[in-house]
């Protein structure tokens, strides 16, 4: 098979790019590669919005897939030490992305080829479908094993969208890495395979054609209101809620550790101690 001409190509600083193909009619394949792991950098999240606003504004409406020319990685997440130094990271650059792709106004596949951990894995989510490659890769969130906590739409993107509880547990309190076969039985993505197997699943479910009267991203917007309403919230006022949940926590830490103290002191009128 020849080679695909490209719609368009557009560049991720330093040295990445996404490749837009129409490899089926009204199929729009988003390709990217932002070595050495297809990091969520600001390029990487501005130039994959602008990918989704030329497709909205050029073409007719259709169905997008995203995948990665990287074969080992989808995504492996944030450059965190680099995020966490970005002034605006999150509501300037990533959450803006996350909210395109959660309300887009027509279908958007994740065609997860390789590893999706951390910030990748909550990208393929804010998709409405992710087909797995089911020879290779995991999805994880592991942010417990470096010590970041959880942003409230990180969080409330896969309380949505997971039907178990327990999936969500395992998922957030114990950084299990699910390979395919596993995160299809615990419906996390909604089938496996690649390109091809792909394409039968946007031709059983008709998707080319869900887009087309007008609607389709207000009702996404409206079936996921609780995590867009978190994606908008102001900066300030996301930040002062951050803050007064942890000044709460540290005030109820040090009160339990004032009981403690007091019970070792006092012995609690003869109760063993520890």
């Amino acid at each position: 098979m020849p080679p695909i001409p490209p719609l368009f190509a557009l560049s991720i600083e330093p040295n990445g790019s996404i490749i837009c193909t129409q490899p089926s009619p009204k199929v729009y394949l988003l390709t990217f590669q932002s070595p050495p792991d297809n990091r969520t950098t600001p390029a990487f999240c501005t130039t994959f919005s602008l990918a989704l606003d030329i497709i909205e504004h050029k073409y007719p409406r259709g169905v997008v897939v995203t995948t990665s020319a990287i074969g080992k990685f989808y995504s492996n997440g944030l450059d965190y030490k680099n995020a966490i130094k970005t002034k605006g990271f999150m509501q300037d650059y990533l959450y803006p992305l996350w909210r395109r792709l959660l309300t887009y106004p027509m279908p958007t596949v994740a065609l997860i080829n390789g590893h999706a951990f951390a910030a990748g894995f909550m990208t393929a989510m804010f998709h409405d479908y992710r087909i797995m490659n089911p020879h290779k890769g995991f999805l994880c969130l592991n942010e417990l094993d470096f010590g970041a906590p959880l942003k409230p739409p990180m969080a409330s993107i896969f309380r949505q969208k997971l039907p178990r509880p327990e999936t969500y547990r395992t998922m957030i309190l114990e950084s299990k890495r699910f390979k395919a076969l596993e995160a299809l039985r615990e419906e996390i993505i909604d089938g496996v395979g690649g390109w091809e197997e792909t394409k039968t699943f946007i031709e059983e479910l008709k998707l080319v054609g869900k887009g087309e009267s007008g609607v389709y991203g207000r009702l996404k917007e409206e079936m996921w209101r609780e995590t867009v309403a978190l994606l908008d919230q102001d900066e300030k006022v996301a930040q002062d809620y951050e803050d007064g949940r942890m000044t709460a926590s540290q005030a109820r830490a040090e009160d339990a550790l004032k009981v403690v103290q007091e019970w070792e002191k006092d012995g609690w009128a003869g109760r063993p101690k520890l």
